[in-house]
């Protein structure tokens, strides 16, 4: 079972395979890109999944947010500049935080946009801190995701929204013949997938109400296709590695593969990539 310390090890360990695959110095961001009709690159894409996000939630100024697994900080900063909204980042890395607060004092917004290390399903902030709580991809992490969502309902507000964008599996009883899934998880540090019907169900249980969805599985299908080529492209010089410095991490030594198997996964339909908005 992958807890916080591997979660933690994973980001802490994997950080230059994301900057070098993924950008991450330029656009702040781990996440995937939401492709449309108008989307010329590969930055526009990232920035369009912020944008979807920031237009769903509706942030306004006077809004807290908390951005639930920040990574370096990038959709804090996004939240900030287009709203001028307080957003408070938590990471369970200590490398993504300490990287988040050295570009938080850089961009003199350090009292607005502030970073923390801390497990986003047990919080110490009191109750109805926030007003928004939002998580780009960090949830499929919980290895109980109900948790996150009875903490997520605990710190937000009265009306208060959850707004996320996750990896969902297609069917909880799928045939995955070939195993991708299970291989996929282990080269991300993740306990285990949800399906959107389960999880919606367990927000409903917990007390959100006003649930909507958008299934945005086609328009990442691009960025998908990019991490599978990184894979493609990373295996050689990954393995050569691998053979030369024998100890290197667990995470960092296998991880090039994960781009194989989302790639996969997704051929098969076995997962889908969707967003979740839920009102307290």
């Amino acid at each position: 079972m992958f807890g916080q310390k591997d979660i933690a090890e994973y980001y802490d360990t994997t950080t230059t395979h994301y900057q070098r695959w993924w950008g991450l110095k330029k656009h702040l961001s781990l996440h995937y890109g939401i492709w449309d009709n108008t989307t010329k690159s590969f930055k526009d894409a990232i920035k369009n999944t912020n944008r979807l996000l920031l237009e769903a939630a509706n942030i306004a100024q006077t809004d807290k947010v908390l951005d639930a697994g920040c990574g370096v900080g990038g959709a804090a900063f996004y939240i900030h500049k287009h709203t001028n909204a307080e957003v408070t980042g938590v990471s369970l890395s200590q490398r993504q935080i300490s990287s988040a607060q050295a570009k938080s004092r850089q961009k003199n917004v350090e009292d607005q946009v502030k970073f923390m290390v801390m497990d986003f399903t047990k919080t110490s902030f009191a109750a109805e801190t926030f007003d928004v709580i939002w998580a780009c991809e960090s949830v499929c992490h919980a290895p109980d995701k109900s948790k996150f969502i009875e903490e997520s309902f605990r710190l937000l507000t009265k009306g208060g929204r959850l707004v996320m964008c996750d990896f969902f599996l297609t069917d909880e009883h799928q045939e995955d013949q070939k195993n991708w899934i299970d291989k996929w998880k282990n080269t991300w540090a993740v306990e285990s997938f949800a399906t959107k019907a389960h999880f919606s169900d367990q927000l409903t249980q917990s007390g959100f109400q006003n649930i909507q969805s958008w299934d945005y599985t086609n328009n990442i299908r691009k960025s998908a296709r990019r991490l599978y080529y990184s894979a493609l492209l990373g295996a050689v010089p990954s393995e050569a590695y691998n053979l030369l410095y024998p100890k290197v991490s667990r995470f960092a030594k296998n991880h090039y593969k994960c781009g194989y198997y989302q790639f996969k996964a997704l051929n098969e339909k076995l997962w889908g990539y969707h967003m979740i908005l839920a009102e307290k």
